[in-house]
């Protein structure tokens, strides 16, 4: 954490949702606000997670406020893993809660990533979506839902090219149909180990590149 960095319990469903919000610098009036979602709860993923915290990192630098918060059953969060259901839930209710109003960024990583495009499918018609970042997204293991259309200009899917955890090859696969670009990081694993730095200037990039005047 930094200066910039709040604790929150914030409360959903199954009871208490321990979250961070980190704020840009003093002075820059945010764009609106980031929810990362963590990695699968049940092989060690939380809001502290590396790609987690490189996804915040490269929101806070583009003016954005980043909240990344641990699903049930993680940290100080109440409740106990549900594969995915209650975890969507979990997404919904910090949205509703800390990020209720203005321009909204969804994000997540790995299950992260599932959770965050299934909550994506119930906000898009409500919220202004402005920005979509998708890394690692969990294809091989869950019904990863669609995008909708109109979301794919606001849309970076990032994908490791010798991820040993979600092949390639599934995020391809759950990509295809729908015509949707994947980023590959030529050599990646599935956590960018060594790479953190050039997936936080890829986010970057992706967000400079949808500013809205």
């Amino acid at each position: 954490m930094n200066s910039r960095t709040e604790k929150l319990m914030l409360q959903g469903a199954a009871g208490a949702i321990e979250a961070l919000r980190d704020a840009p610098a003093e002075g820059v009036v945010p764009q609106g606000i980031a929810v990362i979602a963590h990695p699968h709860p049940l092989f060690g993923g939380t809001m502290d997670n590396k790609v987690v915290q490189t996804l915040a990192r490269a929101f806070v630098a583009n003016g954005w406020t980043a909240l990344r918060f641990n699903f049930r059953g993680v940290g100080a969060s109440a409740g106990v893993h549900d594969e995915g259901r209650g975890e969507c839930e979990d997404y919904l209710a910090v949205v509703e809660q800390a990020a209720a109003q203005g321009p909204l960024a969804i994000a997540g990583f790995s299950f992260g990533a599932f959770v965050a495009t299934s909550a994506l499918s119930r906000l898009w018609a409500a919220r202004d979506v402005r920005q979509i970042v998708l890394v690692g997204t969990a294809a091989s293991r869950f019904t990863v839902p669609d995008l909708p259309v109109e979301a794919h200009d606001r849309t970076l899917v990032l994908h490791g090219e010798h991820d040993d955890t979600v092949p390639l090859a599934a995020a391809m696969d759950w990509a295809r149909p729908q015509t949707l670009p994947v980023t590959v990081v030529p050599g990646g694993g599935h956590f960018f180990h060594g790479q953190l730095p050039l997936l936080k200037n890829l986010v970057s990039r992706h967000l400079r590149a949808g500013e809205r005047p």
